[in-house]
């Protein structure tokens, strides 16, 4: 049986998950190797079990790969992850059933290297979903590629996936 204080700092962590977007009950950790890599934040994860996971990287959103840096982007995650052992923290899963997780190669996270080098952006329509301290890495790692234009920062007025996949939809 749990003190009093347990209980309580057991529903304070719940609740700290909850706000953060995470599912506690759902929240899936799987150690295994990147098999595929479908575009800039998109990878196939193959665990012990041979099971094959579908990955979206939580926190970014990468050229689609028609746009402009698509490529660029997709090539940028392979060389970080293709082939490579990989943890992924997953706590959600997206409307397309891929999981939405935190993948990590030899302690670099992949998804956070991504706007590093200027190869996608800080997602911040779901940034209220990552850690106070992920939202603010992110954050700055996307101000720093823009200042100093590394990657799709070099256009003069790169598209952000979100608007490019609304216009392509006619919308």
């Amino acid at each position: 049986m749990l003190s009093p204080v347990a209980r309580i700092a057991a529903g304070v962590l719940v609740l700290l998950a909850a706000l953060a977007g995470a599912d506690p009950a759902r929240a899936e950790r799987w150690h295994g190797t990147v098999v595929g890599v479908a575009d800039g934040d998109t990878l196939t994860l193959l665990d012990a079990s041979k099971t094959q996971h579908r990955i979206r990287l939580d926190g970014i959103d990468a050229p689609e790969r028609t746009q402009a840096y698509g490529q660029r982007s997709r090539q940028s995650l392979a060389s970080l992850a293709h082939g490579r052992a990989a943890v992924a923290d997953c706590p959600k899963t997206d409307r397309y059933g891929r999981a939405v997780c935190r993948v990590t190669v030899n302690g670099v996270d992949v998804g956070l290297e991504q706007v590093r080098r200027g190869l996608a952006w800080h997602y911040v329509r779901y940034a209220h979903e990552q850690t106070p301290d992920a939202r603010a890495e992110y954050s700055r790692a996307e101000q720093q590629a823009r200042s100093d234009r590394s990657g799709l920062w070099s256009a003069p007025s790169p598209t952000p996936p979100w608007d490019y996949r609304r216009a392509a939809r006619g919308g």
